[in-house]
């Protein structure tokens, strides 16, 4: 396991500088490895950056326009999560369900043997809002109770 303590203070300063020069999780994780020829996993790489104290940006990409449903009467206003419990769990699973995400994107949700929560959505690419994910979580906690 990778220990943040055996980085330099120089390599921390580069590594706060790749962070603010727009990185990403992976990003830093290439560089340490080519840079340094430190080899070091992604969820190290994630504990790197906390213990740094790095705010790593966002790129906002664009979504294209999905096009609603003539019948489809969707208030501004609503933004919350939707979380169904499935009546008959997926086999080899403990629980399973779905999922509505505020921007309306599905997905399925399931927690499997080992007690660890994946998910599924419909669109390949989706990725739901870091705000999604904590109310999406919280919901889970409550059905699951």
């Amino acid at each position: 396991m990778f220990q943040t303590k055996q980085l330099s203070e120089e390599q921390k300063a580069t590594i706060h500088q790749w962070a603010e020069d727009g990185a990403t999780m992976a990003d830093i994780q290439r560089l340490i490895n080519e840079t340094w020829e430190i080899r070091i996993t992604y969820m190290d790489t994630r504990f790197l950056i906390l213990d740094l104290g790095i705010t790593l940006k966002q790129e906002l990409k664009e979504e294209p326009k999905k096009e609603e449903p003539a019948d489809a009467t969707l208030d501004e206003n609503f933004r919350s999560v939707q979380v169904d419990r499935d009546a008959i769990v997926i086999p080899g699973m403990l629980y399973s369900g779905k999922v509505v995400f505020s921007d309306g994107a599905r997905a399925m949700w399931y927690v499997d043997e080992t007690g660890r929560l994946g998910l599924d959505p419909d669109s390949p690419d989706y990725h739901p809002t870091p705000e999604d994910i904590a109310v999406f979580q919280n919901e889970l906690k409550k059905l699951l109770r």
